[in-house]
């Protein structure tokens, strides 16, 4: 089991992602999905208020909803929720007013009496972050939250986050929600990771399978005739070094009897500060995948290999 930061959160490594809820997977495969997490010993989810207002005919909180059903449904024991403030289409920004009137409409949705782990979806440059920072650290006080949490925060927001709490007696954020993978992995290592590690951060990254590229199912950088809704971003990752990353992934997962995707969560799940993978499932067939990435042990070697294939270079670029 994993502590995220310095709160009694305890979770295994993997954050399954509640992206896909109401989208690419209905309220019955959702139930599926979620049930097979957790009987294999899931217990984090992450979804975030505007999942998924995208999608024709859904209004936001879909993903929250579903959720929110199946806890009640199935009341399972220690199962941590994280959702987002920032994006829903009812509730956008963060300002004090907002943030209140989205959590209680995503503690609503969730049918739970505090949200575990609650992140700024976004920085809202609109909004003094004094306010901000006030507002989150109230929810807390107020028992509407147990922890707070940043995501897609620049290095320097999350410092300036930081100091405000500090200086006024908020709690601290606990996690950091950063886009990072092994074909993605520059701007979080360099500006993100020092933070986290200064001020006793975890990371719980997004994307942690590049919309699906690290499954090893996009070989093209043509994504024409792909069905899937994730394919264009997918593609774009098979370059030649991209290639490489696969064809490392796959003979180090062949040596442990798992998948590439599986390997591309236990390399990321190793890396300095990180807590927990964000990966997201539309079937129940996926969730085996999912569960070996949190469980699977690279030696140092194969980790070794796998930082060295995917470190960007000028030429690999």
């Amino acid at each position: 089991m994993t502590r995220i930061g310095n709160s009694s959160l305890d979770i295994l490594p993997l954050s399954l992602g509640g992206n896909v809820f109401g989208w690419t997977a209905d309220r019955d495969a959702s139930f599926a999905i979620l049930d097979a997490v957790t009987a294999g010993g899931g217990d984090f989810i992450d979804t975030a208020d505007s999942y998924s207002a995208w999608v024709p005919g859904n209004s936001g909180g879909d993903s929250e909803r579903i959720i929110g059903e199946w806890l009640t449904s199935r009341r399972p024991d220690n199962v941590v929720v994280a959702t987002k403030v920032s994006q829903h289409p009812d509730f956008k920004g963060l300002s004090a007013k907002n943030i209140r009137a989205a959590a209680e409409a995503s503690l609503q949705r969730l049918g739970v009496d505090a949200i575990d782990l609650y992140y700024a979806h976004y920085d809202d440059a609109t909004v003094p972050l004094e306010e901000t920072v006030a507002a989150f650290g109230q929810l807390v006080t107020d028992g509407l939250v147990r922890y707070t949490a940043v995501s897609n925060y620049s290095a320097d927001r999350i410092r300036e986050w930081i100091g405000i709490a500090q200086a006024s007696g908020s709690p601290l954020p606990v996690a950091i929600q950063p886009h990072y993978n092994l074909v993605h992995r520059n701007v979080v290592e360099e500006s993100i990771v020092p933070v986290a590690e200064e001020f006793g951060l975890s990371l719980v990254p997004y994307s942690a399978l590049a919309s699906g590229f690290l499954t090893g199912k996009y070989r093209s950088t043509d994504a024409a005739g792909q069905a899937s809704p994730r394919a264009k971003g997918a593609a774009k990752y098979a370059t030649a070094q991209g290639l490489e990353i696969l064809d490392a992934l796959e003979g180090i997962g062949r040596a442990h009897g798992v998948s590439i995707s599986a390997t591309a969560l236990a390399w990321l799940r190793v890396q300095p500060t990180v807590a927990a993978p964000i990966a997201s499932a539309s079937r129940v067939g996926q969730v085996a995948d999912l569960l070996d990435g949190a469980r699977v042990a690279l030696t140092g070697e194969e980790i070794a290999e796998l930082t060295r294939v995917s470190t960007w270079s000028a030429v690999a670029a």
